[in-house]
């Protein structure tokens, strides 16, 4: 998909989480949620790799333990596959009617895992984003850095007892890798973070649920306001 017109000139506000597998992501994008249900924010959530038909038979082909073997070229391709279609079928539709969307990763996941993680760089990753993507850009990044290990346990200790359940998702080939490997994730994210810096917002550090949630809160708020004035002054 390479869009004829300009993404990134959109009514709408997109927002997305970034971190590690276990790092908090899913609780933080539901409390956030839930105040927003609260105050009756209006929203559309969604996710990556996944959040279309098609989008989730390549998740479950990307995470499945047992897709041995994937080069990490065609891991890319996938994950842009994927994106191209959920940008086409959701993230650019919503964003056109202007509203609230909620992603959970975009590129900066496929930069992190696959341009740090597989050594596939950030010129590759960029380039793609851009030809197939039409460089959507979010307007507000909340990156989830707590500490590397603690994050892996807790992502490795949920898919242990998700087979202990004998859950059919087998979603683990990621957390299969060695640590080196989430170290260089770790360092690209904070790469990304360092670069775009406008548009990232780094929660750092083993802080608790409500604290964390707090941050989330404080970043967001402002832009939000802004978004909505806008919003409110173009009707």
């Amino acid at each position: 998909m390479c869009p004829d017109r300009d993404l990134n000139a959109r009514p709408g506000f997109f927002l997305t989480f970034e971190g590690l597998d276990g790092s908090g992501k899913t609780t933080q994008i539901r409390r956030l949620t839930d105040t927003f249900d609260s105050d009756g924010t209006p929203y559309l959530v969604t996710r990556q790799p996944g959040g279309t038909a098609f989008g989730d038979r390549i998740r479950a082909l990307l995470l499945d333990s047992k897709s041995e073997g994937l080069a990490p070229r065609t891991e890319l391709a996938m994950m842009f596959a994927d994106r191209a279609q959920a940008i086409q079928e959701v993230i650019a539709p919503a964003l056109a009617a202007d509203k609230l969307v909620i992603c959970d990763r975009f590129t900066d996941s496929t930069e992190a895992y696959q341009g740090g993680g597989r050594n596939l760089g950030s010129d590759l990753v960029l380039s793609l984003h851009r030809l197939i993507c039409g460089d959507l850009q979010p307007d507000l990044t909340i990156l989830l850095l707590p500490d590397l290990q603690a994050s892996l346990a807790r992502a490795r200790r949920r898919n242990t007892r998700k087979s202990r359940r004998g859950s059919k998702k087998d979603e683990s080939r990621f957390e299969a890798e060695h640590d080196a490997f989430f170290l260089r994730v770790y360092e690209k994210y904070r790469e990304i973070a360092a670069r775009e810096h406008q548009r990232v917002v780094i929660i750092e550090g083993e802080l608790d649920v409500d604290e964390v949630h707090a941050r989330v809160m404080k970043a967001i708020s402002e832009r939000l306001k802004q978004w909505q004035t806008q919003s409110a002054n173009s009707a």
